[in-house]
C-alpha cells in the first residue's frame, strides 16, 4: 500500500506480550523493507480513541531486551509526555505569578540512561505537543471550553530533539490551531457558510504553527 513504516503499541500489554505482539510485526514487515517503531512504557491519554488513565515510565533496565528480541528499528518511550491536550492535572502541576499551569519536567535522566544502554538507536517522543496557550485562549474567546489544557514545553522538545531522540510526534497542537481558526472566523463571519472561506484561514494557521515547530523546535529544517 505504499508505506515504508509502521508502528506498533503493545506498550499497554504485559511485557512479554508486548514483545510477542512487536516481534510478530517486525518480522511480517521486514520482509517487504518496511521498518517498525515498537513502543514501551505507557503514555497517558487519548490516542485514536485509546484511553489509558495511567503513565508508566519506560524502564531503561528493559530496553536492550526488548529491542534485541524484537528487532526494532526504532524505539518509542516513556519518560512524561502524554496524549491529548490535557496532558496532566492541575494536582500534577506548579503555577507560576500569573496562575498559568506549569506541568512536571520530562525525565531526562531516563533518557540519558536509555541512550546510555542504546548508543545511537533512533528514539520516538509521542504525546509531545505544547498546547499553545494563544490558541487555548482564542478557542475560549469564541465559544470553546478548554479548561486547564497544558502541553510540554517547547524548550524541553528543543532539548529532546538534541538527543537520541529522532521523531517527536506532535498532535494536538494542530487540532488546536485549525480549531482556534475555524472558531474565530464563524463568529468574526457568521453570514459565512463555504468551507473554501472558513479552512483556508484555518489552513494557513496550520503551516504557521509547523514551520515554527521544525525551524525552532524540533531543528530538523533543510535536513530532508
Amino acid at each position: 500500500m505504499g508505506f515504508s513504516s509502521v508502528m506498533i503499541d503493545g506498550s499497554a500489554l504485559p511485557y512479554e506480550e508486548n514483545i510477542a505482539l512487536t516481534k510478530k510485526v517486525v518480522e511480517y514487515a521486514h520482509q517487504f523493507d518496511v521498518t517498525v517503531e515498537g513502543e514501551l512504557g505507557v503514555l497517558a491519554g487519548v490516542e485514536d480513541e485509546v484511553a489509558a488513565e495511567a503513565s508508566h515510565y519506560t524502564q531503561p533496565s528493559e530496553v536492550i531486551d526488548f529491542v534485541s528480541r524484537t528487532g526494532v528499528d526504532s524505539l518509542a518511550i516513556s519518560i512524561g509526555t502524554s496524549h491529548g491536550a490535557n496532558k496532566f492535572t492541575p494536582e500534577q502541576c506548579t503555577r507560576d505569578a500569573n496562575g498559568i499551569l506549569i506541568p512536571p519536567p520530562l525525565r531526562f535522566d531516563i533518557l540519558k540512561e536509555i541512550e546510555q544502554k542504546l548508543p545511537g538507536f533512533p528514539i520516538v517522543l509521542h504525546g509531545s505537543s505544547s498546547v499553545p496557550q494563544e490558541y487555548v485562549a482564542i478557542i475560549n474567546k469564541f465559544g470553546g471550553k478548554l479548561k486547564d489544557a497544558v502541553g510540554i514545553p517547547e524548550s524541553q522538545l528543543r532539548e529532546a530533539a538534541k538527543s537520541a531522540v529522532c521523531k517527536i510526534n506532535i498532535d494536538s497542537d494542530g487540532r488546536l490551531a485549525m480549531t482556534a481558526a475555524i472558531r474565530q472566523f464563524f463568529v468574526e463571519q457568521p453570514d459565512k457558510f463555504d468551507p473554501r472561506q472558513y479552512l483556508g484561514p484555518a489552513r494557513e494557521e496550520l503551516k504557521k504553527l509547523y514551520t515554527h515547530k521544525v525551524v525552532n523546535v524540533l531543528g530538523s529544517a533543510g535536513k530532508a
